[in-house]
């Protein structure tokens, strides 16, 4: 029995990997904010901070799926430059996502995290990921949908020979 990581609707991993983070951007900040608005709830207040970790491990992944993927599939002339914004973006979102992580970690070492500033920034920080997410969502939605980058896989067709184009430079490949 052969077993495939990646199923063959899939033309690479990045499609399966992207929806994690976007499941801990929302969930996190919404565990926050109820923790914020009900004391009592005391018991979920480490959760936001476990998921905030894997989110940005996930995010990581997310991203490096997706630079991987930006090589491996087809890309129409048109949508370069988006790849290059959602990419940008991809990358900012990561970063605030890992940082989110390593401050809370560093936060909940100490006192700061029981008290109601420290709360509301947490809340805050979340809305902030949240729709860094999905602005950066927006973008690889616009890349599939609207563009058809990953519809077809595989790497960039070679170019048709055209009588008319001049032969690349000597000792170019």
């Amino acid at each position: 029995m052969d077993v495939q990581l990646i199923p063959t609707w899939a033309p690479n991993v990045h499609p399966m990997v992207v929806h994690f983070p976007i499941a801990m951007a929302i969930i996190a900040p919404g565990i926050d904010l109820t923790c914020l608005l009900f004391p009592r709830l005391r018991t979920f207040d480490r959760i936001p901070g476990v998921l905030y970790a894997l989110g940005g491990v996930f995010a990581v992944s997310a991203y490096v799926t997706g630079r991987l993927a930006a090589d491996a599939v087809f890309i129409p002339g048109m949508a370069h430059a988006l790849v290059e914004n959602h990419e940008r973006w991809a990358l900012a979102t990561t970063g605030v996502f890992v940082g989110i992580a390593v401050l809370r970690s560093g936060v909940h070492l100490t006192k700061l995290a029981e008290r109601r500033a420290a709360r509301i920034l947490f809340v805050a920080l979340g809305v902030v990921v949240a729709v860094m997410v999905q602005q950066t969502a927006e973008r690889g939605a616009r890349l599939v949908y609207e563009q058809g980058v990953g519809v077809i896989p595989g790497p960039v067709p070679a170019p048709v020979d055209d009588p008319d184009r001049e032969p690349p430079p000597e000792g170019t490949p």
